[in-house]
């Protein structure tokens, strides 16, 4: 019965971040768009893997950055730089995971979309 509630609790987070982040509905949007392309290009066992750690790399980065925005925000409500700097730096890891997929997104598809 725990698992049960730690599972309603850990969905109704994931579903807070897709109703309140604009980002985080882009990337389901952009993670839909790709696997759809996977599809019709025809990738394999291996690289749908690929892309689906991928994927979860995004999404997870996006959930710890409104996590710690939202802990920023409860503890420093008014501004600070070091608050600043928190938020700056989640968003950079999401950032960077976002390069990642470009990167990965490249190696997957472009000599089967334009080789």
């Amino acid at each position: 019965m725990r698992f049960i509630l730690s599972l309603r609790h850990a969905l109704r987070g994931i579903l807070f971040s897709v109703l309140t982040e604009r980002h985080m509905r882009f990337h389901l949007f952009a993670a839909a768009c790709v696997i759809l392309l996977a599809w019709k290009v025809g990738l394999n066992s291996i690289e749908y893997a690929i892309l689906a750690v991928t994927i979860a790399g995004v999404l997870v980065a996006e959930l710890f950055n409104t996590a710690l925005e939202a802990i920023v925000d409860k503890v420093s409500p008014e501004y600070h730089p070091l608050a600043k700097i928190a938020k700056d730096v989640a968003a950079g890891a999401v950032l960077a995971s976002v390069f990642n997929s470009l990167v990965v997104g490249y190696l997957l598809f472009f000599h089967r979309l334009f080789g």
